[in-house]
């Protein structure tokens, strides 16, 4: 990537409205796997006077464009944080809206990722969604399944802690039963006890808004993630947005506990 290019990709991601195409990054040292807090609709729907429904609708377009980029920048894997199980504190109107727009955005863009191989998955608690939601998001897991060429997952009425539960639980009623010791478990069982079993850690996670704070979000799976926070509210959010923040991990290094390069 050339000077010229690094300096389009920042101004773009400063002025979303300036253009919402990619620079392409090197998918060499591209990250393989970005999570991403969708973060802002309802001030983005605020600093224009309009309701907090409205935000959503334009944060559903926003995911569908992360999906586009996520892609194109050569990505393999691509999560995105859509509802936790601390969103069920919003008015029920909202919580209404907020399942609505996964039925939909579920509904409308699934024969278009059947068609590119998009594998989908929802990871979170799914025992307390509606009936109508667990049946199309069962109907996109399994019609999405034998899917490679892209991993899409949503977490929907998900929490970090909640999911570290639900595994310990699991792992604990495994013992109970005398499958495994208490020996046994390690980082690697516990690992396949999450929701993300299937799915490499996080390499980045992206924070829109500008708000810092990981919200509960991957807690386990993101423990040597590198963060960016952007300040562009989620609807906003475009490709080169996308780009700027991939560039500002290929900057960093990655110590994993260790000790870096000699300056």
């Amino acid at each position: 990537m050339t000077l010229r290019d690094l300096v389009r990709v920042i101004d773009v991601a400063t002025n979303p409205a300036e253009s919402d195409r990619a620079v392409s990054a090197s998918p060499l040292s591209a990250p393989s796997h970005v999570a991403i807090i969708m973060d802002g609709n309802g001030r983005w729907a605020a600093a224009r006077g309009l309701p907090r429904g409205a935000g959503h609708k334009e944060g559903t377009a926003a995911a569908r464009r992360a999906v586009e980029a996520a892609r194109d920048l050569g990505l393999k894997y691509l999560t995105l944080y859509s509802f936790s199980t601390e969103n069920w504190r919003r008015p029920a109107s909202e919580v209404r809206e907020l399942m609505s727009l996964l039925r939909r955005f579920i509904g409308d863009e699934l024969p278009t990722l059947k068609k590119e191989g998009v594998k989908v998955a929802v990871i979170g608690d799914k025992r307390s969604l509606d009936p109508e939601i667990k049946l199309l998001v069962s109907r996109a897991e399994k019609e999405t399944a034998a899917n490679s060429a892209f991993h899409l997952q949503i977490a929907f009425n998900y929490g970090g802690r909640d999911e570290i539960v639900r595994a310990a639980r699991t792992l604990a009623e495994s013992v109970a039963a005398g499958r495994i010791t208490p020996a046994a478990i390690d980082e690697a069982l516990f690992s396949a006890a999450l929701d993300t079993r299937d799915v490499p850690d996080p390499d980045l996670v992206i924070r829109t808004s500008g708000e810092k704070r990981i919200s509960n979000f991957l807690l386990w799976q993101a423990a040597y993630a590198e963060y960016v926070f952007l300040d562009v509210l989620w609807p906003d959010f475009n490709a080169g947005c996308f780009a700027a923040a991939i560039e500002e991990f290929r900057s960093r290094e990655r110590r994993y506990g260790g000790v870096g390069a000699a300056p």
